[in-house]
């Protein structure tokens, strides 16, 4: 007994030992597997930049697609619209002509059908490195520039070299007119640019202000782009607003089965030192914003209003 007594005692000493080690190497280890830290030091003071189109019937569309309308839903059994008074609720239906409008992400499937359409674009699309090439001077003396490789060698010597699986975005100024914009004729982003970053720097995507990438007569920069399996975003807005380098950028759209573009919410998240953005909970998040005029359908505009 005594002998089983010393042994027991030796093993509990053991384990405690043991579970006394765990218990100091567990934070760390616990620290490294989990982002909420990164999300508390970080994300919590960050500031977040909307790059995105409000999507309405009376924006600008490539003129080969037809036009877009909303309308209130119906109720399919009484014909008529729902109600906040009648039915506690109401609903909208979309009528849209296509994928490609407005911010957008041009799955490869637009032009090629063996590559990913929407729907097959992977997950890990959702936060990278987000580098703006600002072109806006020379597009202000040529409204058709095409981005060079020269811009963005200029831009690396500034910054240092575009990082790998990064995403870039050009900086064109033409949205800052937005509805009121040239569709035939804006700043281009070049067939060497886009062949420059995919293969000697290895980018997730490119994007760029207007919603076309180039006016070639056969899109040759855009064709070459989706034809070889690669992604783009076209129609963004607001690149005035974010800096060169430093933040990343958020990417999140729905899932339309064999889509060959998507409607997408781009958010630019930038230091917390940055003057331009929003913080969380400098606006009214849970719950939202309360507006005192309420919001109604507005037949003349084609769309729920609150004006």
């Amino acid at each position: 007994m005594r002998h089983l007594s010393t042994t027991t005692t030796a093993v509990v000493a053991l384990i405690s030992a043991v579970l006394a080690t765990a218990k100091q190497a567990w934070p760390p280890l616990m620290e490294k597997s989990s982002l909420w830290s990164a999300y508390d030091s970080f994300l919590s003071k960050a500031k977040y930049i909307d790059l995105t189109h409000t999507i309405r019937p009376d924006m600008p569309i490539w003129r080969g697609f037809g036009n877009i309308s909303f309308s209130p839903a119906v109720n399919k059994d009484t014909g008529q619209a729902f109600a906040y008074a009648t039915d506690g609720f109401v609903a909208n239906a979309y009528k849209l002509t296509t994928d490609q409008m407005g911010t957008q992400l041009d799955a490869p499937a637009h032009f090629n059908a063996h590559y990913a359409a929407s729907d097959e674009i992977p997950s890990t699309f959702a936060l990278r490195k987000l580098c703006i090439i600002d072109v806006s001077a020379q597009a202000r003396k040529n409204a058709s520039y095409a981005v060079a490789v020269e811009d963005v060698l200029g831009w690396e010597a500034e910054h240092g070299r575009v990082p790998r699986g990064s995403v870039v975005f050009v900086r064109s100024d033409w949205s800052r007119t937005w509805p009121h914009v040239d569709t035939d004729v804006f700043p281009q982003v070049s067939l060497e640019v886009v062949q420059f970053l995919h293969l000697q720097r290895g980018i997730l995507f490119h994007g760029h202000e207007p919603l076309d990438t180039d006016m070639t007569p056969h899109f040759d920069a855009e064709a070459w782009i989706l034809g070889h399996g690669y992604a783009q975003a076209e129609g963004v807005m607001n690149l005035h607003l974010v800096p060169a380098k430093g933040c990343l950028l958020s990417t999140g759209f729905p899932k339309f089965k064999g889509g060959a573009g998507n409607y997408v919410r781009y958010v630019a998240v930038c230091p917390e030192d940055w003057p331009h953005g929003v913080a969380p909970g400098q606006a009214p998040e849970a719950p939202l914003q309360y507006f005192e005029k309420a919001m109604a359908w507005d037949a003349q505009k084609g769309y729920r209003s609150r004006n």
